[in-house]
């Protein structure tokens, strides 16, 4: 889902730093919260883990350009499952920081809308889940359907952010709309892919409970809330 440079610039980029900075401050307050419930060390783990995620992700796992963008797997509701909503939150954010200061140095100039991208769907996910998840329901017990919603909350709030930096970037016309067509009906497939990718992670760290230390994992994955 990267957005190619030169896509948004100039004055344009403000609005970047605005939402970013929006961001970053949803963060901390999720940070926040979810240190009442775990250990610094057990937030860093999981913060560590999840931008580790991400950049294998963005630079392991195949991706290909695709209209206005690029398409990903990355499997943003299963690092929110594991992980929990704020490590999730800030290792998408240092994984794409990571990848793009090694491995793709023109992307910096838009690691301010990419993280938006990535972070606005995230928070949306952890909203949802809070409202139809019961609350006596682990989230390894979670069956597709629920998997599903928030996967395609995730990937659609994602193509939303790409049309949306594409069409406040470039303006609206023909073109344009073409490549986020394109896009989008690209990363259905994703959408169809990564809500099964959640059930085998979910399944595999059902099945491991007893052998995980504690505090590798958000407390939510096994327990009740």
């Amino acid at each position: 889902m990267h957005i190619e440079p030169g896509v948004v610039d100039g004055a344009k980029m403000a609005f970047a730093y605005a939402t970013a900075a929006g961001a970053a401050g949803y963060t901390a307050k999720l940070a926040l919260q979810d240190l009442k419930t775990h250990s610094a060390g057990s937030f860093a783990v999981r913060t560590a883990l999840a931008a580790v995620g991400t950049f294998i992700f963005f630079e392991v796992l195949p991706h290909f350009p695709v209209g206005v963008s690029e398409v990903h797997f990355i499997l943003g509701t299963t690092l929110f499952l594991l992980m929990g909503a704020a490590p999730a939150a800030l290792g998408l954010a240092l994984g794409l920081l990571i990848q793009g200061a090694f491995f793709a140095p023109s992307d910096l100039p838009m690691f301010f809308v990419n993280v938006t991208t990535l972070l606005v769907p995230l928070f949306a996910i952890s909203a949802l889940a809070q409202r139809f998840i019961p609350q006596d329901r682990a989230y390894v017990d979670l069956a597709y359907a629920d998997v599903f919603k928030l996967s395609a909350l995730y990937q659609g709030g994602v193509v939303a952010w790409v049309a949306f930096w594409a069409f406040y970037g470039q303006g609206i016309g023909a073109e344009t709309a073409q490549s986020v067509l394109t896009f989008g009906a690209a990363y259905m497939l994703v959408v169809l892919i990564e809500p099964i990718a959640d059930l085998a992670v979910l399944a595999a760290a059902k099945a491991l409970r007893s052998r995980l230390p504690d505090g590798l994992f958000t407390a939510r994955l096994y327990r009740v809330a």
